[in-house]
């Protein structure tokens, strides 16, 4: 039996509006708004319509288009490149813009490098986003695109500058009372707890060691938090202080992870000898710390949820952009997720 193509009534009836809407949206006629095209494209997506071509390019017609720029960090760490990824797709299906994405990664992650590369990117795009370290060659950088009229956006990593900078990410002081909670609800004997930042100047980082600390302030006094050890956001460094930390101190009984080289540290945990109620905290979801987690080398992994976070990380960047950059800044929070060897 041949099953019947959607008509154009079908089609209103979709998208909840009349057929002469339809026909001009068909037409590509310019009475009709934007978001009531969009909302006919997406259902002539959903139904299958047989003009979905033409009501595709009378659609893109009428959008927008953004030039955005985003500067991630090192392409050779999954976290980025599964990232870069997910905020290409969010780019591609942005649903109410075209948005034409320059997408680059830095190896060099030294001051001077980001801010030169941040001048760069400004000079050809509308909308820029970054993840980076605090740093006064930074905050001036960023100053001269507001001043330029392109707004900012840090990721991942709050930033500060003279001008309103936008921000998308964690709320990294529940981020840090949350992997605070998790040592002290499963370690049966209080004890010195391992700190491993990136870097002090990445101000996520702190706050998750400040929320880390305020817990067990607050909660739990019985547990000596050592003093943060600074990886440089470098597996081999991560590697080297992890191991450090259990010669120093063998009764350690835990160890958070609040940022740099989870993989490296990771590979540590799995050669120590540890107490059997040892708990160990990382960061993100992938290969590395999944294995980790079902193995029993990570107790628990805290992890940015990639997709939601790529989609609000270029919607953010074109609502800033259409408020221009003397507008208030723009901050997008997300849930995180939280994974053990139970939901991987």
């Amino acid at each position: 039996m041949m099953v019947k193509r959607p008509t154009i009534p079908d089609l209103a009836k979709a998208a909840g509006v009349s057929t002469s809407t339809v026909n001009r949206v068909i037409n590509e006629a310019d009475t009709v708004r934007q978001q009531t095209r969009e909302r006919v494209l997406r259902a002539a997506q959903e139904i299958g319509f047989y003009g979905l071509r033409t009501i595709e390019h009378a659609v893109n017609r009428g959008r927008e288009t953004w030039r955005l720029g985003v500067l991630l960090q090192q392409q050779g760490r999954t976290f980025y490149r599964n990232l870069g990824e997910g905020i290409r797709r969010a780019a591609a299906s942005h649903p109410d813009a075209t948005v034409a994405l320059t997408l680059q990664f830095l190896d060099d992650l030294s001051p001077d490098n980001v801010a030169a590369r941040l001048k760069t990117l400004g000079e050809s795009c509308e909308s820029v986003a970054v993840v980076a370290a605090e740093h006064p060659l930074v905050s001036d950088a960023i100053d001269r695109l507001i001043d330029a009229g392109v707004p900012v956006t840090g990721l991942i990593a709050p930033l500060s500058a003279r001008g309103n900078v936008g921000f998308v990410g964690l709320d990294n002081w529940k981020v840090g009372r949350t992997a605070a909670w998790a040592f002290d609800r499963i370690i049966r004997e209080p004890g010195k707890i391992g700190i491993l930042v990136g870097n002090h100047r990445y101000r996520n980082q702190e706050l998750n060691e400040s929320g880390f600390r305020s817990y067990f302030r607050e909660h739990n006094a019985a547990f000596t938090l050592l003093e943060p050890l600074a990886t440089y956001e470098s597996a081999a460094v991560a590697r080297e202080l992890t191991e450090k930390l259990f010669v120093e101190h063998p009764d350690m009984c835990g160890l958070f992870v609040s940022g740099g080289g989870i993989t490296g540290a990771v590979a540590a945990l799995r050669e120590a000898r540890r107490r059997e109620d040892f708990v160990a905290v990382g960061y993100e979801l992938f290969d590395t710390t999944r294995n980790a987690l079902i193995d029993g080398t990570l107790t628990m992994a805290i992890s940015h949820p990639m997709e939601a976070f790529a989609r609000e990380a270029i919607a953010t960047m074109v609502k800033a952009g259409r408020a221009g950059s003397s507008a208030g800044a723009l901050s997008v929070t997300l849930g995180f997720d939280i994974y053990t060897s139970e939901n991987v």
